[in-house]
């Protein structure tokens, strides 16, 4: 049932995002990073596991635009989707003809989802704010043990302090204040609408400050995290009441 929950949600997501063909892209400091530690299994579906490349796996980030194709897949127990085809980006990357997808980005970027349904992957990557995050599988005989129908979800790459490339720190012009996401999307920030969200921590479009590429900081200094803030306005009403209470 939970699992069913889950899919269900999934795919009401993905009817609301545009099905698109996906355009071509920049690779990223993850392009063809492999893992070797076995990923974590969740005793329920609806958990994350930690992320991490198993045994053949490959993780691959990938800027947009992606420059990939995809098509579905008769691999792995139950099907699914590889790659048709990898051009700009996304073969800079590192993706390749061929490849397996196991994983990719969900609609928001905050957690990768079974690539199980080409439909609902094509909208997921079209929709997802950042780069893209693909594990891939490229043995045969590995693929041929995957069931992606009944793998969990897993919890996105952390992107905090990762190297910028050449291309995002030309686009690089805005920095979230609570958390350190560095705005680089192809949409100068200033078109952003009021609603705008920071995809790292949701912190309101008015947490960014202008970012120094140079220095990798906020231009002017950066605005306290409003946690900190809201925590020094307590204390201080504290303290001032307890000085009222001794005088």
């Amino acid at each position: 049932p939970a699992r069913a929950s889950d899919r269900s949600r999934r795919f009401a997501m993905a009817a609301l995002a545009p099905v698109a063909n996906v355009t071509a892209a920049r690779g990223s400091a993850f392009a063809g990073a492999r893992l070797s530690k076995r990923a974590v299994p969740a005793t329920r579906a609806r958990l994350s596991t930690v992320t991490r490349a198993g045994p053949g796996e490959t993780l691959i980030q990938v800027e947009k635009p992606l420059g990939v194709a995809l098509k579905a897949s008769k691999k792995g127990v139950s099907g699914g989707v590889e790659v048709a085809s990898a051009k700009g980006n996304a073969a800079k990357a590192g993706l390749k003809a061929g490849d397996y997808i196991v994983y990719c980005s969900s609609f928001f970027g905050d957690e990768l989802w079974p690539a199980d349904q080409l439909g609902f992957v094509r909208s997921a990557i079209q929709a997802c704010p950042n780069q893209v995050d693909f594990i891939v599988v490229r043995d045969p005989k590995i693929a041929d043990t995957i069931d992606v129908k009944r793998l969990p979800k897993r919890p996105s790459p952390p992107r905090f302090g990762k190297k910028l490339s050449a291309a995002q720190k030309e686009r690089a012009s805005h920095i979230c204040v609570d958390c350190g996401y560095v705005y680089t999307l192809p949409t100068p920030f200033t078109e952003q609408g009021r609603d705008y969200v920071c995809p790292q921590c949701n912190a309101p479009r008015s947490r960014f400050a202008k970012y120094d590429v140079e220095t990798g900081k906020a231009i002017g200094g950066s605005k306290a995290p409003l946690i900190t803030t809201v925590s020094t306005v307590i204390g201080l009403a504290g303290i001032g009441y307890f000085l009222t209470q001794l005088l």
